[in-house]
Parts: C-alpha cells; structure tokens; sequence
C-alpha cells in the first residue's frame, strides 16, 4: 500500500509548533472571520491605514441567522482575517479576564487572507506563523535569541545543522515600536549553494506597542515584550526550494508526492 504524503505546510506546521513547545511557547488559535477591532484597532492600526481599504482587505457582509437578527449585534465590520496577529489580542483579554497576569509566551499559525494580486511569490490566502511573549524584563536580545535558535532548527537536517544569522533592519509597524524587518542567513557546507551565505528577508517584528497592551488589559507601565510574523508558506520554499508558491495550493499530487 501506497502512503500518503505530508504537505509541506503541515510539515512545517508540526515542526515549527515542536521548536516553539521545547522554548516554552503554547499553541493558540482564533478565528478566520474576525471583527475590525480585534484585526486592527486593538492592534493600533489607524482608522485611514492602507491596509484598510478594500483593494487589502476582503470585508463581509453581516450575517444573519436563522432568528432573523444579525451575528454581529454591534453591527461592527466583519472581515477574514489579514494577520494572526487577531489571536495575541484574544489570548491576552482572555488571560487578564481570568485573573492572570504575565509573563505569557504563545504562537500561533494559520491561514490569513490578503486582497492582492496573484502571482510566483503572492498568493490572496496563505499560513503565517505570528509568536508572543511579554514579560517584565523582555527585550530585542530575547526577539533575536528565540529567532535564531527557530531558524536554525528549522533548516538543520540529517546531514548537519545550519549555521544561521539573524540581522535586524529598522522599520514601522503600527502595533510594535520599535519595529524592525528581520534577515536571516544560513552558513554551512550542507546549505543549498543558491541559499549559502545569502541574506534573505523573512518578515516583521519588534517589541510590542504599549497601546497593543492596553487595548489587551494588559499594565503596559510593568509589562513589555516582542512579536514577530511571517509567511509559513515563504519558509517552505526556502527549505525546499519551492520555486511557486501558487504549488502549495494547487491539490496538484504531483507536488505533494515529492515530500
């Protein structure tokens, strides 16, 4: 008998979620369909922000159930989510309401929607993996720390393990400040040479704004700590070699059967 094949969004899924348990990090989850609050105003995103407009952003109409009245009793703008980033703001309201203050460390991966056009390097659905901590004493040093050691034992394999470099560049995101932009190089004889030594861009971080801890519940004047995000589906073709990321959800079993 035949067996199946892992995709590699699942792979990465399994392993990133393992990497992240062992530093002591625990999985949480959240809606696709999520409200403006929880996707951008709880995370300071201006109300005149790009990233607002309908050409980013897929916005749903209310809905209504079978009692004739609308799901969204405030009637507030539902949309699919753009970020996972709506699951830290849920996690932290969630843990103040019970009575339970930091220090909080999570991730969470899942799928997120842009309005954009497809092409080889963009799709208008894809997975991100976003990761949180917050603590009295966190800084970028524990950003970097936990980046490098997530990178390396991603893209070690049964040859040898990776040699990873991790560089910062400065940046802005509304819901972190300061934000950086962060570059990761792999070194070592086991690297693919189009890889070796090159530094690649993998996504957005920073420490955590103080108006994103308030909008959570969290005391923003004791409390501080960083996040990050990126495209899981942006690390598959880079560990793989994935040349279009179209591939990953074609259903195509000529593309899965190769993992």
């Amino acid at each position: 008998m035949q067996r199946g094949h892992l995709h590699p969004i699942s792979s990465l899924v399994r392993q990133s979620n393992k990497v992240f348990f062992d530093m002591g990090f625990s999985l949480e989850d959240g809606p696709l369909i999520e409200s403006e609050w929880y996707n951008f105003d709880a995370l300071n995103v201006p109300k005149d922000h790009p990233a607002r407009d309908m050409q980013d952003t897929f916005f749903l109409k209310p809905q209504i159930n079978a009692g004739n009245t609308q799901i969204n009793a405030k009637n507030t703008p539902t949309l699919l989510r753009t970020h996972t980033s709506n699951v830290q703001i849920r996690y932290m309201e969630s843990q103040i309401k019970k009575g339970i203050q930091p220090p909080y460390r999570i991730v969470s991966m899942g799928k997120v929607f842009r309005n954009e056009a497809t092409d080889m390097g963009h799709e208008s659905e894809f997975f991100q993996i976003e990761a949180l901590a917050i603590g009295e004493d966190v800084t970028l040093a524990h950003l970097k720390g936990t980046l490098t050691r997530f990178f390396k034992e991603i893209f070690s394999s049964s040859d040898g393990a990776a040699s990873v470099g991790v560089r910062f560049r400065p940046s802005f995101f509304p819901f972190t400040e300061p934000s950086v932009e962060v570059d990761m190089r792999l070194v070592g004889e086991h690297v693919p040479e189009k890889l070796r030594d090159k530094w690649m861009e993998m996504g957005g971080a920073g420490m955590v704004h103080p108006n994103v801890l308030k909008n959570s519940g969290v005391d923003s004047k004791k409390y501080q700590g960083f996040a990050f995000g990126f495209g899981i589906d942006r690390l598959a073709m880079i560990k793989w070699g994935i040349d279009d990321i179209r591939l990953m959800h074609s259903a195509d079993l000529r593309f899965i059967n190769q993992f």
